[in-house]
């Protein structure tokens, strides 16, 4: 395959319970140089993640006979897989797709669809996280600060010795904020590299994902030291204040 950044020979699990649409869009996808497996359930896609090598992506219904997309996405991601997830779903509106993506989902994309734009977003989404893995293994894969430590690769987490249990937006959010430690990044900004939403107009988002981090990693909410508000402009993430810099530090920098 010519694209840049995917593997030789993608593989894809679709989990649509219309048969006609799973069988139509496995076609699409093998002209396209996937290899394709179908599940038409919740119980039928564990069971193929269980015993299949690692996919390189899943497109998933929300509406399923068993479970909905929405608990398939949460449940892979409290278990630690981070295959790249594209929705499928006929619902439109911004709570839903917002709901998608804070259950872990990549992408969202509503039916009718444009077979072309699905199949760009799914490579689209495998590439991001393979260049995600590429700036993971450039950054640290440990950040620390305060009372806390967070592990991008295990995903652990704990403050004050306490393991905490983040989702993967809340260590999305995380991750983006310390690799631009220090510069005020806006909402907006926040909104689409980490939500990959566009003119999104509800910024509360990202402000109630902060509040959960302050609450996370911050000795006093109220008054937070690393995870700061600025005014009119965003967030800025301080790794380490000025108060807890060693002497001479603040004169080295």
């Amino acid at each position: 395959m010519s694209a840049p950044d995917l593997p030789e020979r993608p593989s894809l699990l679709i989990v649509e319970d219309e048969s006609h649409l799973a069988r139509g869009l496995r076609l699409n996808f093998e002209l396209e140089g996937f290899e394709v497996q179908i599940a038409g359930s919740g119980r039928e896609a564990f069971a193929q993640l269980a015993r299949a090598r690692p996919f390189s992506a899943i497109v998933l219904d929300v509406t399923l006979p068993d479970l909905d997309g929405f608990d398939i996405c949460r449940r892979l991601r409290e278990v630690g897989d981070y295959t790249p997830v594209i929705m499928l779903t006929a619902r439109s509106l911004t709570e839903d797709r917002v709901e998608g993506l804070e259950s872990g989902a990549d992408d969202y994309i509503t039916k009718p669809f444009e077979l072309e734009e699905l199949v760009a977003r799914v490579r689209s989404a495998i590439r991001r996280r393979s260049w995600e893995r590429q700036s993971q293994a450039r950054m640290a894969s440990v950040l620390s600060f305060g009372d806390a430590r967070v592990d991008f690769d295990s995903h652990e987490v704990t403050v004050r010795g306490e393991t905490l249990h983040l989702t993967k937006l809340e260590l999305d959010l995380v991750r983006y904020l310390a690799q631009n430690s220090g510069r005020v990044v806006s909402r907006e900004e926040l909104l689409q590299q980490v939500w990959k939403l566009r003119n999104h107009p509800n910024t509360r988002t990202v402000d109630n994902f902060v509040l959960r981090l302050r609450r996370h990693f911050e000795p006093d909410p109220e008054l937070p030291r690393h995870f700061v508000s600025v005014r009119g402009a965003g967030y800025r993430f301080i790794l380490q204040p000025e108060d807890e810099l060693p002497p001479g530090a603040e004169e080295a920098r």
